[in-house]
């Protein structure tokens, strides 16, 4: 096989073969073909898109790049959720807890953040302690005494993965929905589990700023996972507000477990019941995803959901007084109350922006090698719908420096657009793929 006849077969919309995408993607992996060649293959696929075996073929072959997962020692199901990141999305820290007091495994291989979203492994850090660097047999040693374990992308998981990645951001490339469906199920598939819940996100706080394009990525995720084998349920859910109230890594953490213990924080709480329900209902453990959304309630108004919370903290050495006594956490250092300078409905609110000031205030990475200050973030109250007055408390900004505050305190109000009339609230979850 030739590297130059197979771009131009893609770059000519022609479908790769099977062996021919195994030729590449071997090839690659193993430095025999250059960046040069694989960066012109990409483009190729990002201009020309793939079919759903073209995507499956590509799919099986990062998977097996690396080593699969075998869980078949831990008796019952394993169910993972993936989220295409947006901004407050804390709902694996809720779900995960909620999924194995069900009494199902959640084998979960999370990420870190990505530009202006937060990674539910920065997240995790931030309680003293925990550990994301699980080796393989450690991480079957936690899910199989509580049910649940949330790690980071091991190198010998899905290691072309890595690879085509860091390629793919520097080659504008990153938007393809055939590698972007390649890249999240090569790394679930490899964990071993039987099934998948989606979380599309579309807004303006999302990735997939259209509706249109959200499904049709939950649809290419949902038909790679059947062509596996594996059971699949896809959300479609709003990302043109915050979820929840807190953005920043200790700061989720801290809100996450408000709802563990029974806090009824609206829009994060019933997305993460009926993503946690969804779960439940593939994992054989309800009869329908309202059921499950039913015993995810139960979980959490009876303390079970809590209480393995606490017990996967302190199994990946997370220190669990800082969770039983949410205030002994340090306060930051700078904390600046925002408050409207209008009054009327909350038409808009600039989703991207609000996560790139938290990024700025040290919640996330500005370059690679940031350091990620725990403490940081934001605080949002108001949703899309609400009234305001003047005066009225919208946000508070939590970080270590005042000069990082002073850097977008100014311009913070810019994110959200009023409307003298009343406005619509948001339907959280828009649509459901099965």
């Amino acid at each position: 096989m030739n590297p130059v006849e197979l771009i131009r077969k893609k770059r000519n919309d022609d479908s790769l073969t099977r062996e021919e995408i195994n030729f590449l993607i071997i090839g690659y992996t193993k430095n025999k073909i250059p960046d040069y060649q694989f960066s012109a293959l990409l483009m190729a696929i990002y201009l020309k898109g793939m079919s759903k075996e073209e995507t499956a073929a590509l799919t099986d072959a990062m998977l097996y790049s690396g080593k699969i997962i075998n869980l078949d020692s831990i008796k019952g199901a394993k169910v993972d959720k993936h989220s295409t990141g947006g901004v407050g999305d804390k709902t694996s820290l809720i779900l995960a807890p909620i999924v194995a007091a069900a009494e199902v495994n959640v084998p979960m291989i999370s990420g870190r953040g990505l530009g202006h979203t937060g990674g539910t492994l920065d997240k995790l850090e931030s309680i003293p302690g925990f550990r994301t660097d699980l080796s393989l047999s450690e991480y079957k040693k936690v899910i199989k005494k509580c049910g649940a374990v949330l790690i980071g992308q091991t190198k010998d998981i899905a290691p072309a993965d890595k690879l085509i990645y860091s390629l793919r951001d520097v080659t504008a490339t990153v938007e393809s929905i055939p590698l972007i469906t390649a890249s999240i199920m090569s790394k679930k598939l490899a964990e071993g589990i039987d099934g998948l819940v989606l979380d599309v996100k579309t807004g303006s706080g999302a990735f997939m700023r259209k509706t249109s394009d959200a499904v049709n990525l939950a649809n290419s995720l949902i038909n790679t996972a059947k062509a596996f084998d594996k059971k699949v349920i896809g959300f479609i859910t709003d990302m043109n507000q915050p979820l929840g109230n807190y953005i920043g890594n200790w700061l989720e953490v801290y809100e996450s477990v408000k709802v563990l213990q029974g806090e009824s924080i609206g829009d994060l709480l019933e997305l993460s019941i009926n993503l946690s329900g969804a779960m439940i209902f593939l994992g054989g453990k309800a009869s329908s995803i309202k059921e499950g959304v039913e015993i995810s309630q139960s979980l959490i108004d009876n303390g079970k959901a809590f209480e393995k919370f606490r017990e996967m903290v302190k199994e990946q050495n997370g220190k669990i007084s800082y969770i039983e006594n949410l205030e002994k956490y340090p306060k930051s250092k700078v904390v600046e109350k925002v408050y409207s300078n209008k009054t009327g409905y909350i038409k808009e609110i600039n989703t991207f922006g609000l996560g790139m000031t938290a990024l700025e205030l040290g919640a996330g990475r500005m370059k690679k090698d940031d350091k990620i200050e725990p403490k940081a973030g934001i605080i949002f109250y108001p949703k899309i719908g609400d009234k305001i007055k003047k005066g009225d408390l919208i946000a508070e900004l939590h970080c270590e420096s005042e000069k990082k505050l002073n850097s977008v305190k100014e311009n913070f109000l810019n994110n959200i657009t009023f409307s003298k009339e009343k406005t619509k609230r948001q339907r959280l979850i828009k649509k459901i793929i099965d």
